[in-house]
């Protein structure tokens, strides 16, 4: 049996291939998002996002879907919501939001196609507490993304070579992206032309 420490090395490992966006994406996670509300404790459920790449239409991306769950206590997710979860194959981390073991923490989610498949499903479970400030962010710049097609399509083009350059070390890849998402952010919407 696989140690947290082989666990955590082998999925950061896993191949990173970006494919051209595929328009069944938002019907899987609609899917996905009532599956969970199906069988999840509905106090502990708020509001859940498609983000990411799938998010946005004809934007290339790693085939995996991310949701942003809002959920009312993580201590609670923990204990209700993982076991259900792990129970139906999904693969469960209580993961830093920076860096090495470093807090905030949050469940976070892998599902795959089959038992050690490829993934399609990741889940992002937070709180909507001011920690988690920069996770509830990432919706903006996905917004920005669905209405500048041109800025997508740079960060596209960016995604491209990035996961050719790192395609097995998934914390370099989106280390290297973060610099783009910093600079694009901080341009409001009337400079967006002169981007």
């Amino acid at each position: 049996m696989e140690s947290l420490e082989e666990r955590v090395k082998r999925v950061l490992s896993e191949e990173i291939t970006i494919v051209p966006y595929d328009a069944s994406w938002p019907r899987h996670f609609q899917e996905e998002e009532a599956h969970l509300r199906s069988i999840l404790p509905r106090d502990l459920l708020g509001r859940i996002e498609h983000y990411g790449s799938t998010a946005v239409p004809g934007l290339p991306a790693k085939p995996v879907v991310d949701m942003l769950i809002e959920v009312s206590d993580l201590d609670a997710t923990r204990a209700r919501i993982a076991p259900v979860l792990e129970g139906e194959g999904y693969e469960y981390f209580w993961r830093p939001t920076f860096g090495d073991d470093v807090p905030p923490w949050y469940a976070w989610f892998i599902k795959r196609d089959r038992p050690g498949g490829p993934r399609t499903h990741h889940l992002h479970m937070i709180t909507t507490s001011p920690e988690f400030d920069d996770h509830w962010r990432a919706l903006r710049f996905r917004d920005l993304l669905r209405t500048h097609p041109r800025i997508a399509s740079e960060y596209g083009a960016l995604k491209l070579r990035l996961a050719s350059k790192y395609t097995h070390d998934r914390i370099a890849y989106t280390l290297a992206k973060s610099e783009f998402i910093a600079r694009v952010m901080n341009i409001d919407g009337r400079s967006l032309g002169a981007f």
